[in-house]
């Protein structure tokens, strides 16, 4: 799904810029969200010592360890973010998707009502990743 653009190619106003998230570990979190981000169509956008980002459109989520970081796990159970939901293509899409995450440190949960988790009419997949960030793949209906 492409954010919503004016005629100009502008970004609408009020649509998502970008997401930071703050990792205990730039290189887990590479492995973990890298390949994903990029089976999902975004592309490497910025990189630095203590950060990367992708983009699709006009929309990035940077992944960053920051110094100033006070915890060493994500628990999304805590106030804050609980989880990132992507849209994919369809049914297939989740299951490829969900067998090739497990090859790169992420989980399934909630796997004994998988693919429905999230209600009968609802077919996604849950994933969580090594350092504890949750990711929701939904298809598209």
């Amino acid at each position: 799904m492409t954010p919503a653009l004016l005629p100009d190619d502008r970004p609408a106003h009020g649509s998502l810029h970008h997401v930071e998230i703050w990792v205990p570990d730039l290189a887990r979190a590479v492995a973990a969200f890298g390949w994903l981000l990029e089976a999902l169509g975004y592309a490497p956008y910025q990189s630095w010592s203590g950060g990367r980002s992708w983009r699709l459109g006009p929309v990035y989520l940077v992944f960053e360890q920051s110094p100033a970081l006070t915890a060493g796990h994500h628990d999304r159970r805590h106030p804050g973010l609980n989880h990132l939901a992507f849209h994919v293509e369809d049914a297939a899409a989740v299951e490829t998707l969900t067998a090739r995450a497990q090859r790169h440190g992420w989980r399934l949960l909630f796997g004994d009502r998988h693919p429905h988790a999230g209600g009968a009419g609802h077919y996604a997949a849950y994933l969580e990743n090594e350092d504890g960030f949750e990711v929701e793949l939904v298809a598209l209906p």
